[in-house]
């Protein structure tokens, strides 16, 4: 219907970096490879940490839990290097590699996480630390 085009703010002021951020943009893309996307909600009781990781397996995925951080980490090995000496592909885009993405766990109890996998999103269980209120007593005066 339309050709809709991103719209970019045109700046009268140089900025001697913007060249810079181009170079890069066009080198690496906008996207960032070493990462993945996560959704965080509040369900009351608990968080529930959704992250995509299409493609990989359980076995693909670590999760560690150090030092009040959550980390997940998952791996992806290169099949076409492995499997393909002959040379057959013709284009290779999908990316391989480490990807990697920490979380604080202040206000969690770490002891009670839980994940799942489920069509390529990792979901995370994370309870809330219950919040112990100080005892109160009445000193008699003697």
């Amino acid at each position: 219907m339309f050709n809709l085009t991103p719209y970019e703010r045109k700046i009268n002021l140089w900025n001697p970096f913007h060249e810079l951020d181009e170079i890069e943009k066009n080198f690496f893309g906008n996207n960032n490879a070493t990462s993945f996307k996560t959704d965080i909600k509040d369900e009351g009781d608990h968080y529930l940490l959704e992250a995509d990781l299409p493609g990989f397996k359980k076995d693909d995925i670590s999760i560690d839990v150090d030092d009040g951080y959550l980390t997940i980490t998952a791996t992806r090995k290169s099949e076409y290097e492995d499997k393909d000496k002959k040379g057959n592909y013709v284009r290779v885009e999908r990316s391989y590699g480490t990807y990697s993405r920490s979380f604080s766990l202040d206000g969690i109890d770490s002891d009670k996480i839980s994940a799942s996998l489920n069509d390529g999103v990792l979901a995370l269980t994370l309870p809330k630390e219950e919040k112990v209120l100080p005892k109160t007593r009445k000193l008699e005066i003697k």
